[in-house]
């Protein structure tokens, strides 16, 4: 594999991405939480680009992958920032946001800044406000109030060592919440979830949907599906919907 470009920004981590030049309209992966863009969505959506001919971007936010960045230091609004970024400075004309998780919440944000830079939107299992539903909401109070009195709690993490959840991050995801009042875009939208998500609840993507201003948003769900949605039926489903708001 290539080595990642970089995008290096005064006062700011440094970006590592993989950009692909083709036809448009341009594809952007915007990842997951403690996702990177290694992942089997990602890579796959890489090597469709790649057979199509299309514009591709993926990139690793700050604290992410092979970018720079301290966990600790993390927020909404950091990642937000990463992801303008990359839209700004690395992509040319309207794009096709691709977001899954984490990224769905950063592709509505995206939408929300740069309405012109955005062609139409595809979310898998969007986290939209899930440092405030999907964390805060679900933590026992005994949790709630360490991260109150100590600034963070280290969070167990079955897929390796535990990380920490802060203060800083939780308060700061709160100036971001989007599941709250009409989201205005107009574009197509489409949005695959899981069945069996244990991490974003299927209905939580049913509230993004309810949320969307414009009238072509589809949802489909499935039934095999957990959060990674990363099988080869998942993965073909993606790309057809791609492809759907491709034209």
């Amino acid at each position: 594999m290539t080595e990642p470009q970089r995008l290096e920004r005064p006062g700011q981590p440094g970006l590592a991405f993989h950009k692909r030049d083709g036809s448009g309209p341009g594809v952007m992966f915007l990842g997951g939480f403690k996702s990177d863009m290694t992942g089997t969505k990602a890579t796959a959506l890489q090597a469709w680009a790649d057979d199509a001919g299309r514009a591709f971007l993926r990139f690793d936010y700050s604290a992410h992958g092979a970018s720079d960045g301290a966990w600790e230091d993390a927020t909404i609004s950091q990642w937000r920032e990463d992801a303008l970024a990359m839209l700004d400075q690395q992509t040319t004309g309207p794009q096709i946001l691709v977001g899954s998780s984490m990224g769905g919440w950063m592709a509505l944000l995206l939408a929300l800044a740069r309405p012109e830079k955005v062609k139409a939107l595809v979310l898998v299992a969007p986290a939209a406000d899930f440092t405030e539903t999907l964390i805060w909401e679900q933590l026992p109070f005994h949790i709630r109030q360490q991260i109150e009195d100590e600034g963070q709690w280290l969070r167990p993490n079955p897929y390796g060592p535990p990380y920490p959840i802060t203060k800083t991050l939780i308060e700061d995801g709160r100036n971001w919440s989007v599941l709250n009042a009409p989201i205005p875009f107009e574009g197509p939208v489409r949005i695959l979830h899981g069945w069996h998500d244990r991490d974003v609840p299927w209905s939580h993507g049913l509230r993004v949907l309810e949320q969307i201003t414009s009238n072509d948003v589809r949802y489909e769900l499935s039934k095999a599906g957990d959060h990674g949605l990363s099988a080869p039926e998942d993965l073909k489903a993606l790309v057809r919907m791609i492809e759907s708001v491709s034209s």
